[in-house]
């Protein structure tokens, strides 16, 4: 080595020397609290062998060959940092905690705890810190983490994981990392598992909605946080034994289907926005009680559906077009202790239509359909009503009459204001099909604290019947002045708008305003337009609840 080389390496020793120095300093600002543990455990098989640097310069660069040894030094270093680090966590013996106490922490004022695997983490320090806002991570307070990062895989990398192992503190006790377990006796002993994230407006039957912060993350709606409207228990198929009997036309041959043989079907999919007719109902309450699930706006997502058309099937069992009046009668496997299963039906006029792309789904965003979602195959129609895509489907006919079941002749119709539940008759009014145009603010929340300078409002709209959503007029002072808000770039054919339109608006906060009454509405291309306020639609249902959406946001200045 030369003197020139000598000099610089030692030159460059002294700088890692000091780089060190200062990485220690670093680190003890920002050294978690003693009782926080390692991530994992360290190796007891002497498998981690770090790597020597070697000394032996190549080329003659001499100054880029300094730089490399103090890198290599570095590297070094911080690895043997590191594995002591882990090393020293391994050997400590971790607090352990039920999940009951995981659940006690998820508020700021008592902590804010969560579980990776058998893992416990207080995460209360980090919460402001989250890049996807306070409001992501705290809807996994108190539980488990894995369902929300199931959703966004950007968690699943080293650099996440070993920033969580800065705020472990401790393990599940080993009887909590098990399963529970279910009384077979309960008819909803079977039901699927649910993601945490959903909030839950009725166990049994299992009625939920994703939060308002997540419906509105992406186009297609994740398969976890799909809303679920479930009237019965969840029935458990196999696939393997499934049929789907289509009655055929008097003379006509019915069909016994199994998923092969709807696979053979041509397939056809289609993007289809589903809306429960009671979407917003709690909003409804607050005029006057209603009977019915207090729905807030999350019960309405998005998918991308596949499966056979309706109308081939149909052709298939013999059935075609009728001069007179004629309805598809769907039936469910789903039923209730006395066997009676959920029932719906549509027009013969739409099921039969090509152009209105009617489904016998079996695959939801690529995927076979979740059990909640109807698994092995359900009904999808485009535009209409959740109600009369009926899951778990066992049956199909086609009747003269709508079906005869509860919810499509008591159930699912709307009334004048001056009905109650002494004078009506649901025989006098139709049942609900093609839904209303709707629009509603995801974000921010109502009661929610924003910034002063700008606000960034974010919703979702959505016509039934294929009718576009032209424009969604956003006000901040309660309707006084409006602003146009920006429409996503999805195309949709005309008179073929099945899915939503997600929405926003970037716009300042007037200077002093110390807080927003924000407003929303929505015009379709019929220039349907929603009405500015709930008692005038206000029904004894409470369903086609449409109103101008409003959320009151405090400003800080």
């Amino acid at each position: 080595m030369t003197n020139q080389g000598e000099t610089e390496l030692k030159h460059s020793l002294a700088l890692s020397h000091d780089h060190m120095c200062f990485l220690r300093s670093l680190s003890s600002r920002f050294r978690p609290p003693p009782s926080r543990l390692c991530i994992q455990a360290c190796s007891t098989n002497e498998s981690f062998q770090p790597q020597r640097p070697s000394l032996n310069f190549s080329g003659d660069n001499s100054s880029t060959r300094g730089w490399r040894i103090m890198g290599a030094l570095l590297g070094f270093g911080t690895a043997l940092a590191y594995h002591d680090h882990r090393c020293r966590a391994s050997q400590e013996s971790p607090p352990l905690y039920t999940k009951e106490e995981v659940y006690s922490h998820r508020s700021p004022e008592t902590g804010i705890w969560v579980t990776l695997g058998s893992e416990v983490f207080d995460v209360t320090e980090f919460v402001e810190l989250h890049p996807g806002g306070p409001s992501k991570l705290m809807l996994a307070a108190g539980g488990p983490l894995e369902p929300f990062w199931a959703l966004y895989a950007i968690h699943n990398q080293p650099h996440v994981y070993e920033l969580l192992a800065q705020y472990k503190i401790g393990e599940l006790k080993p009887e909590d990392s098990a399963p529970p377990t279910l009384e077979t006796s309960d008819p909803y002993a079977h039901d699927p598992m649910r993601h945490p994230a959903l909030k839950v407006n009725s166990q049994r039957p299992f009625n939920a909605e994703p939060p308002p912060e997540l419906l509105t993350e992406n186009y297609i709606t994740p398969n976890p946080i799909f809303f679920t409207r479930n009237h019965l228990p969840v029935p458990n198929l196999d696939p393997d034994t499934y049929r789907l009997h289509i009655v055929g036309p008097p003379g006509g041959q019915s069909l016994s289907l199994s998923l092969c043989d709807l696979y053979m079907f041509p397939k056809h999919e289609v993007t289809v926005t589903l809306q429960c007719a009671g979407n917003r109902r709690s909003e409804m309450t607050q005029v006057k009680e209603v009977r019915g699930l207090e729905w807030r706006t999350g019960a309405i997502s998005t998918a991308r559906w596949a499966g056979a058309r309706l109308c081939d099937v149909l052709a298939q069992a013999g059935h075609q077009l009728s001069e007179k009046e004629a309805h598809v009668c769907f039936e469910g496997l789903d039923s209730d202790p006395t066997g009676t299963a959920y029932g719906a039906s549509i027009p013969l006029a739409r099921a039969m239509d090509p152009e209105a792309e009617v489904l016998l789904a079996y695959e939801m965003n690529g995927q076979p359909l979740p059990r909640d979602h109807g698994f092995p195959v359900r009904v999808v129609v485009p535009g209409v009503v959740g109600a009369r895509h009926v899951k778990w489907l066992g049956r199909v006919s086609v009747e003269p009459e709508e079906s005869y079941s509860h919810w499509q002749r008591r159930d699912y119709k709307g009334f004048s204001p001056s009905v109650d539940w002494d004078t009506v008759d649901f025989d006098s009014a139709p049942s609900i099909q093609e839904l209303p145009i709707q629009s509603a603010i995801t974000e921010p929340r109502d009661g929610e604290t924003i910034e002063s300078g700008e606000v960034i409002v974010k919703g979702y709209a959505w016509s039934g019947g294929g009718r576009a959503v032209i424009r969604v007029d956003v006000s901040l002072d309660g309707g006084l002045t409006w602003h146009a808000a920006d429409l996503d770039a999805e195309k949709q054919p005309p008179r073929k708008a099945w899915a939503w339109r997600l929405w926003q608006l970037q716009a300042s906060v007037p200077a002093g305003q110390k807080e927003l009454n924000i407003v929303c509405k929505a015009v379709d291309d019929s220039y349907n337009v929603q009405p500015d306020t709930v008692a005038p639609i206000w029904n004894l249902r409470g369903v086609l609840s449409n109103a101008w959406h409003r959320v009151h946001v405090h400003v800080t200045s």
